[in-house]
């Protein structure tokens, strides 16, 4: 599985945990920036993150600023992303299975990387259940 990973200056630091731990994991992951803590607009590293998911170079993003608020409203902006805001293991598992979400949202200053990291795992881990039900639902607004 391909991911496409991004941060604004807010998100840098976990993100950089989060690199590590994909590489652990073996996954592989392109940082689509912001490449250090310097102030900068979170709505570029969400383009460039949702650009890689549509043109097929990564199958699922993870998205990191101070909230994560900012970058889950940038990307869902995005015709064919279905981002989720996630700050808790619960959410995450569900909007993969419910939602067949692309893009995972995440605020550093809200969770610590410990609890990120559980977060990450259980999207990555979790599929998409595939139910009619889901699909029609997500059909409404695709």
């Amino acid at each position: 599985m391909k991911l496409a990973i991004g941060s604004d200056h807010g998100g840098f630091e976990l993100k950089q945990e989060v690199l590590q731990h994909l590489k652990e994991r073996g996954f592989e992951a392109t940082d689509y920036g912001c490449f250090d803590g310097k102030s900068c607009d979170y709505p570029i590293y969400s383009a460039k993150v949702c650009e890689a998911i549509k043109n097929g170079a990564a199958d699922l993003g993870i998205l990191i600023c101070g909230t994560g608020i900012g970058m889950s409203m940038a990307a869902n902006k995005e015709p064919g992303i279905r981002a989720a805001l996630c700050h808790d293991v619960f959410s995450a598992k569900a909007t993969r299975e419910h939602n067949d979400a692309n893009v995972l949202c995440m605020g550093a200053r809200v969770v610590g990387p410990g609890l990120a990291l559980m977060i990450i795992d259980t999207f990555l881990d979790t599929d998409f259940s595939g139910d009619e039900r889901h699909l029609r639902r997500i059909h409404y607004y695709s």
